[in-house]
């Protein structure tokens, strides 16, 4: 693979150092996505409690930043699952109530890995709304560059924006069902290594969906600063796994949010038909009546 590999879509993706010069930029609208897992072993039908970041936005984050919370304000309070994608129209209202909208260009970031902010991103990019960029190694890049923090709780007036529903891309375990057989489909586990062999058997029943090939999230950034890996070297990772344009690439993983990082990467590589599987494992792997498979161990 050489070097000519580049971002599709490189608006989505901003520098820390790009930010820092325009944070008096009143069209630029800056949200702290962080929400931390905390994982549990006795239970596995709850792996893990939610902790929103908003005591870590509280105590420091990026001047004039305000904060999205995922999970209370972004997700179906009604669903078993931590995560899962409100209907869109009352998605749409909730951004718009926290000040996501036009004319605004949205910044987001996160804290211990940028899966939380691509998440947030793969939300607005359903809705519609496409001025969103990813803030590149997140909170802890800012940070190890020293660059300049505040403790003001920030929140925006509420903005409004046009929709155009994009309906195909979260989707439920019927369709992920479907994909196994289906070989104009490709299944994806962006979890970890373990995970995905049935080792470690976190969500339930161990293993993975059946003839699904994994990438972990985790490989797809730099291991000290957490930022993207170069383009030429995220597309040598897919390739190497026969992963091809040409296919629907169904990405799933723990809860709906480390796919998203996955996904986030294939797009700026130019891959089109992308899924997300919203409940991913936590759903399927407690669902006994779906089929699952593991390493012989």
């Amino acid at each position: 693979m050489g070097n000519d590999v580049t971002w599709k879509y490189p608006e989505n993706i901003v520098q820390c150092e790009w930010l820092s010069k325009r944070l008096d930029n009143e069209n630029i609208r800056v949200f702290d996505c962080t929400t931390y897992l905390l994982y549990r072993d006795k239970d596995p039908s709850k792996p893990y409690d939610v902790e929103s970041g908003i005591s870590k936005y509280r105590e420091s984050h990026i001047p004039g930043s305000a904060f999205l919370d995922l999970q209370n304000d972004l997700s179906k309070k009604e669903s078993p699952y931590s995560f899962t994608l409100p209907d869109f129209l009352d998605l749409k209202n909730r951004f718009q109530n926290l000040g996501v909208g036009d004319p605004f260009h949205i910044v987001l970031y996160s804290r211990n890995g940028t899966q939380w902010a691509t998440r947030v991103w793969w939300m607005l990019f359903v809705l519609g709304f496409e001025k969103t960029s990813v803030l590149d190694g997140g909170y802890d890049e800012w940070v190890r560059l020293d660059l300049p923090t505040e403790d003001t709780v920030r929140k925006f007036n509420p903005a409004k924006f046009n929709t155009s529903f994009r309906e195909n891309i979260f989707v439920g375990k019927e369709s992920t069902l479907k994909a196994i057989g289906d070989k104009s489909c490709i299944l994806l586990n962006a979890l970890t290594k373990d995970i995905h062999s049935g080792e470690n058997p976190r969500y339930g029943r161990p293993g993975r969906i059946p003839n699904s090939l994994n990438i972990p999230f985790h490989k797809l950034v730099d291991s000290n600063t957490g930022k993207f890996k170069k383009p030429e070297e995220a597309a040598e990772i897919f390739n190497s796994m026969d992963i091809s344009s040409d296919k629907t690439i169904l990405n799933y993983c723990g809860g709906g949010i480390a796919a998203t990082l996955d996904a986030f990467i294939l797009y700026q590589l130019g891959f089109k038909n992308l899924q997300i599987y919203d409940n991913s494992m936590s759903e399927w792997a407690m669902d006994e009546t779906l089929p699952i498979e593991t390493d012989k161990l």
